[in-house]
């Protein structure tokens, strides 16, 4: 193997290793987003969505 092939093959595992990186935060976020929309139209709100007044 040529060092060409090994510092091609070096950044192609590095890039695959970063998309797939990228994707699992992007499809865990959309996860989150929708467990945090199933519990919103439930009715449990986030304590930072609070006014004043509900917090007393």
């Amino acid at each position: 193997m040529t060092h060409t092939v090994y510092i091609a093959m070096s950044y192609a595992v590095t890039a695959f290793v970063t998309l797939c990186l990228i994707g699992w935060v992007w499809l865990d976020g959309r996860a989150r987003q929708r467990e945090l929309a199933e519990l919103e139209a439930s009715g449990i709100r986030r304590r930072s969505s609070q006014t004043a007044g509900d917090r007393a």
